[in-house]
């Protein structure tokens, strides 16, 4: 058994929980960023709890919370994305949002653009964006978000992907993620297919093996389930750090329609989370074996 180092045994109650692996060690690394629940009393919003919850990726670190069984590393936020959302990278800042300059640079995206950055300024329901605060956020308060949230899990994420490359010689990554089923009405789209169960994100292709993608998606589509690549999500930030498949370090994104497991509304679990919950311990055996034989090869 391999022994563990001392940055996977993180405390309860702190912004980002590591769940270490248990059994044989394998270089196999997975993190859902985006199903915290404990939300700031700094948050300063102006909307109900039950909108701001629309951005919660809700129960995603309990449907895998078997990964360490099977000898992965699980690390999960405990804080909401819309506080802080650590698939963002740290200058994806609307500057526009804030009272006061910025220190430094700032590079925002797109998805910033619409209010979806490192810190969300709206929230959508039923196709309608609201705003999520009635004032600025001072250039202090988003510094202490990054430090006291944003970096903790970066670093815990990091640390993780650097111990399995240092052991190992390479990692597999793995985000976890939902997707709300009304996303293509999110993004605008008109000339959408039918959303999948689960899509598989890699970049286009750049951030992992392609028979990593497929074995999961081959594994998922023959538990019944329909499965897309990179339509609509391709996978953000924490992807494009840690993927790069030529260097043996494998990183691809989960997304899983949440009609599947949980009421939209409500945010409750639904008589498929079970069943799911199953299912993706499957995934995992087939993934851990697969590892396994990467690295005897």
């Amino acid at each position: 058994m391999t022994q563990l180092p001392d940055f996977l045994q993180a405390l309860p109650g702190q912004p980002v929980r590591v769940h270490p692996p248990q059994g044989a060690v394998l270089p196999l690394v997975c993190d859902s960023p985006h199903s915290g629940t404990h939300y700031p009393a700094d948050f300063g919003v102006a909307v109900p709890l039950a909108l701001l919850r629309r951005g919660e990726d809700s129960h995603v670190h309990t449907l895998w919370d078997a990964l360490p069984a099977y000898g992965a590393t699980l690390i999960e936020a405990t804080f909401p994305r819309t506080y802080i959302d650590p698939n963002r990278t740290e200058g994806d800042i609307n500057p526009a949002m804030l009272e006061g300059e910025w220190p430094v640079p700032l590079s925002p995206g797109p998805k910033t653009l619409q209010g979806l950055g490192l810190v969300w300024e709206r929230i959508s329901q039923a196709g309608q964006a609201t705003a999520i605060y009635e004032r600025k956020l001072s250039v202090a308060e988003v510094q202490h978000r990054i430090e006291a949230y944003w970096r903790p899990y970066h670093a815990a994420v990091a640390q993780a992907i650097r111990w399995s490359v240092d052991r190992f010689g390479g990692v597999w990554h793995m985000n976890l993620h939902s997707m709300p089923s009304d996303v293509y009405q999110r993004l605008g789209r008109t000339d959408a297919p039918p959303l999948a169960d689960f899509v598989l994100g890699d970049r286009d292709g750049t951030t992992c093996a392609p028979e990593f993608i497929h074995l999961i998606g081959d594994t998922l589509q023959g538990l019944g389930y329909s499965v897309a690549y990179n339509e609509p999500y391709k996978g953000v930030a924490l992807l494009a750090e840690i993927g790069q498949p030529h260097l043996n370090r494998h990183s691809l994104q989960i997304e899983i329609n949440r009609p599947i497991y949980m009421d939209e509304a409500t945010r409750e679990p639904n008589a498929g989370f079970e069943p799911l919950r199953q299912n993706l311990q499957k995934v995992m055996a087939v993934v851990a074996d697969y590892v396994r034989q990467q690295q005897r090869s």
